[in-house]
């Protein structure tokens, strides 16, 4: 049960895998910091996903409730990353995350008192320059600059910084707009793919995730899979002939990846898959994005 998202499930898992592996997060300044991520997830006969609980779990209450409930659990953590993150991106049928995040409240609010935040900022700042009280205008944007450093609110990043309230936006439709011509493939906060210079570059928002040399360049990206199982379906980076790569599980439109795969002389193969094929597929992927 999940108390603080108000919803509950009821499965019967075949196993308890507790997992942990690490991420690469790009920090200020271009500085790349390594992150752990951990988690327990819920895995059925074959190996699939029925529940992802990430989080703090900690190994003498995962035993103890294993051992009362006759379940098995697999130990994840000396596992390579790439294993854990291929495991993790094999979802059942009905697969399910839960975080354990409260609802965001008065979201219908957040824009409107965005926008306003970000008027008034814009014409506070404009009414200074015009008066000439500089001094007034550097020591405001020093103590926004400061208040930032302190707090790390996105609100008063919009109050002080007007142009966030159309660089975002902007940004946004450029992402489409670039998505409508083939140049890259995915949503704005990923997972995405773009293609520089021969490299097929797969990122999630700021953190780029993995590079991949196409075959053309004399590297191994050659095509791209497009499958779907039952409720699941997923995108495959594969090579000529046809082993799997990198596994991108979630909801690709088939539009955007035929022209995506055009523009770059991709192969795309398109299918419905079994659940043996499905579980063999998954089995075969070194590394995924969960």
């Amino acid at each position: 049960m999940d108390e603080a998202a108000g919803g509950s499930v009821s499965l019967r898992p075949a196993a308890l895998y507790h997992y942990r592996y690490g991420q690469e997060v790009s920090g200020p300044y271009g500085k790349v910091d390594a992150r752990s991520v951990t988690g327990l997830a819920l895995l059925d006969t074959d190996g699939l996903v029925l529940l992802d609980l990430p989080g703090a779990w900690d190994v003498r209450a995962v035993r103890g409730f294993a051992e009362a409930a006759g379940l098995p659990v697999v130990a994840g953590p000396p596992t390579p990353s790439g294993q854990v993150r291929a495991l993790l991106s094999g979802r059942a049928p009905g697969w399910r995350r839960m975080s354990g995040l409260p609802r965001p409240r008065a979201s219908r609010w957040r824009l409107p008192l965005a926008v306003c935040a970000g008027v008034t900022g814009l014409a506070v700042m404009t009414y200074l320059a015009l008066s000439g009280a500089w001094q007034a205008w550097r020591g405001l944007a020093s103590l926004g600059r400061l208040a930032l450093d302190l707090l790390d609110a996105k609100w008063l990043a919009v109050a002080f910084s007007p142009l966030l309230l159309i660089a975002r936006p902007l940004a946004g439709r450029l992402h489409h707009w670039r998505n409508s011509r083939g140049t890259v493939l995915g949503p704005p906060g990923g997972p995405y793919l773009q293609v520089k210079k021969d490299l097929l570059h797969l990122t999630r928002g700021r953190d780029h995730i993995r590079t991949l040399l196409l075959a053309r360049a004399r590297g191994s990206v050659a095509g791209l899979l497009l499958y779907r199982h039952a409720a699941n379906t997923g995108l495959v980076i594969t090579t000529r002939a046809g082993r799997p790569l990198h596994h991108l599980p979630g909801p690709w439109p088939p539009e955007d990846v035929h022209r995506f795969a055009a523009r770059h002389g991709l192969e795309l193969r398109v299918c419905t898959l079994s659940r043996e094929e499905y579980v063999t597929l998954l089995r075969s992927c070194p590394d995924a994005c969960p």
